[in-house]
């Protein structure tokens, strides 16, 4: 469309019912119950805040706005800055200055869905996948090295900070940074406790640098506007329908909490509003003699509480936390946290326009996000980039053309963090990001968990069944286990000690009931008694389950792979281990095979010939099993010749 019509037809859609006194309606504030901060407020706080939450609500224009807006009213003293605008940088190729014909070709291109790719060596022996639309040069997949902060493209403030806390470029940081200045989509799935402060660093670094830079261009051009003379009309498209420009999704309290750490270390600001506030809501104590393994004390010590929602603010010299929402800079929050915002059960309290105008969403630990429920990150990327329903004090006439024909989404940088990649996170890749620069997926090359419990001497068999579709795979499952997997467990002769001690591992809740209610009410079991855990049973339940398969009373064990994400349970007495489907992380495969099983061997419970780990698989569970076997045997696996596969 035409950014005349656009503009029009915008102007149309946004415009707001008067009151009886012709003057606009106020600005409500949003209300979400079980929010972001539970500190308590002042009286005065309280008292102008009664129906909202802090850090969520959308206040009218304040003393404090004021004195932003006279520190960016274009004074010499906000505009004595060490940076001349580059054509060439990235922010102003990308964002501020897009060539209007390499512009429509590229969005043509993503249209028609024609893309070219090129693959690459990267990190630790992985692979680097980029793709961009069709018509982008050839040069598109090829990015310029940086070995220290030095070599990169700063705003002149973070420039020492950067230095300080980063500096010399790791490894990663060297794969993953050139894509992530030049805006490309970025998935990277090598994730590891190891490596998330230097993945980290980087991105606050790129989303601090991305702020200050379109802050500075719309300082400078107001100040121009201010000092036009003659009244002569300046087109200054300079900024979005909202302010937020950058999202941070993360799964805890505490992850927010470091993010926000590494923000104040790179900003320096000379003041921190509510940093006390932030601590107190954001942060608890980490118990440092907690033997849990390391991937699950980064996820889950200190303030693990998945529900929140805040926003940052930065002026020339203070970083402000629980700022308001539409007058924030950053917005970090949990997927389950924006959902309660957007799907609110009250229709009138619903909120999304907050998201109009985001550029830039950086999601750390996608694989946490995805165990607890993927639908949520969905949704957010649902509502990104809508045209909004409120002006929200906007001035049309310095929105960029691209938001008023709705092209948003197409100049929008997503960067994905994780510690592998799933089917669900690679549709999103593949059908939800359509950014021109293109997008590029790092991953790993693996060894193989199995690698791990090689030593113990146990027979790991995997056997394949054939399920045509991804659709048909469920009910191919678990007819290949009701009839060639279970009816063989249950032929076993019987330990000495009267104990099968068989635990069957099965990653879907789904499937995990459909076999759970197989094993209540199918004759095949009828003699049969066997104990469940999954996620959401009782802790006292947990302990009579873990009680009896230990004793013997139960000769069986159904235990679900969200149950061993969340509670990572010492389970004893098994013998035998059955995997009804391949656990989407490898460390799952090493601690339930290599711990559980390997702890009764190892205490000579069980001698190595008895005991056995199986794995059921299917063609469709490629990327779960190259974790498990290793990216070298995975292809023979899928579609060679057999369908049973023995490792010792």
């Amino acid at each position: 469309m035409p950014a005349g019509k656009a503009y029009g037809a915008l102007l149309a859609s946004l415009k707001r019912p008067e009151d009886e006194e012709g003057r606009s309606r106020k600005r409500r504030k949003l209300d979400v119950q079980e929010t972001v901060a539970d500190a308590p407020m002042d009286a005065e706080e309280e008292a102008g805040n009664s129906d909202a939450e802090p850090g969520l609500e959308v206040e009218e224009a304040s003393d404090e706005d004021d004195e932003e807006a006279q520190d960016e009213d274009g004074s010499s003293e906000t505009l004595q800055d060490e940076d001349d605008e580059d054509a060439s940088d990235y922010f102003e190729v990308h964002f501020a200055n897009p060539e209007d014909n390499d512009l429509a070709t590229r969005l043509k291109d993503i249209q028609n869905n024609e893309w070219r790719t090129d693959k690459q060596t990267a990190y630790q022996k992985g692979s680097l996948t980029v793709t961009v639309p069709k018509s982008a040069p050839e040069a598109a997949t090829k990015k310029p090295t940086f070995k220290t902060t030095a070599d990169i493209p700063l705003k002149q403030k973070l420039v020492e900070t950067a230095k300080k806390h980063i500096g010399t470029l790791d490894d990663v940081q060297r794969a993953v940074l050139p894509h992530m200045l030049s805006y490309t989509d970025l998935l990277v799935t090598n994730r590891t406790p190891a490596n998330a402060a230097s993945l980290r660093n980087i991105a606050c670094m790129h989303a601090l640098n991305h702020v200050l830079k379109g802050r500075d261009k719309i300082m400078k051009n107001t100040a121009r506007i201010a000092h036009t003379e003659g009244g002569e009309a300046l087109e200054l498209r300079d900024q979005g329908f909202t302010r937020p420009k950058v999202l941070i999704l993360l799964e805890t309290r505490e992850q927010c909490a470091r993010y926000a750490d590494c923000i104040v270390d790179l900003f320096a600001p000379e003041q921190q509003e509510n940093k006390q506030r932030f601590k107190d809501s954001f942060t608890a104590l980490i118990d440092e003699s907690d033997t849990m393994p390391e991937d699950y004390r980064e996820l889950f010590a200190g303030n693990n509480d998945n529900n929140f929602l805040t926003a940052v603010k930065f002026t020339r010299k203070t970083l402000k936390f629980f700022s308001a929402f539409y007058s924030s800079d950053i917005i970090m929050a949990s997927p389950l946290g924006l959902r309660r915002i957007i799907d609110h059960e009250d229709r009138r309290k619903r909120d999304h326009d907050f998201l109009s105008s985001i550029e830039m969403i950086i999601v750390d630990q996608a694989d946490a996000m995805q165990m607890q429920n993927w639908e949520n990150v969905e949704l957010v990327f649902k509502y990104l980039n809508l045209q909004p329903k409120d002006l929200h004090g906007c001035d049309v006439n310095r929105v960029r053309n691209w938001y008023l024909d709705g092209n948003a989404k197409h100049f929008r940088q997503t960067i994905l963090f994780s510690s592998y990649a799933t089917p669900e996170m690679n549709r999103l890749f593949n059908s939800d990001l359509v950014n021109i620069a293109g997008k590029a997926k790092l991953t790993a090359s693996h060894e193989g968990a199995i690698t791990s419990v090689t030593g113990l001497g146990i027979k790991q068999t995997f056997s394949r069944f054939n399920a045509l579709t991804p659709a048909a795979d469920p009910d191919a499952r678990f007819k290949y286990f009701t009839t060639a997997v279970l009816p063989a467990l249950l032929r076993l002769p019987k330990p000495a000690d009267g104990s099968p001690g068989i635990m069957v591992f099965i990653p879907s809740y789904f499937d995990f009931l459909r076999v759970r209610n197989f094993f209540a009410t199918s004759d095949l079991t009828a003699n049969i008694s066997f104990g469940a855990i999954h996620d959401y049973t009782e802790v006292p339940e947990q302990r009579r389950a873990r009680s009896h398969f230990m004793s013997g009373r139960h000769s069986f064990l159904l235990y679900t792979q969200r149950a061993h994400h969340f509670f990572r349970l010492k389970i004893r007495g098994v013998k035998r281990v059955v995997l009804y489907g391949l656990p989407d992380n490898e460390i799952f495969y090493r601690e339930i095979v290599g711990g559980y099983l390997g702890t009764t061997v190892n205490e000579g419970k069980v001698s190595p010939e008895e005991a056995g780990a199986r794995a059921l698989f299917s063609r469709w569970d490629g990327m779960r099993a190259e974790r498990i076997v290793g990216s070298e045997r995975v292809r023979g696996m899928l579609g060679g010749v057999g369908d049973t596969f023995d490792f010792l």
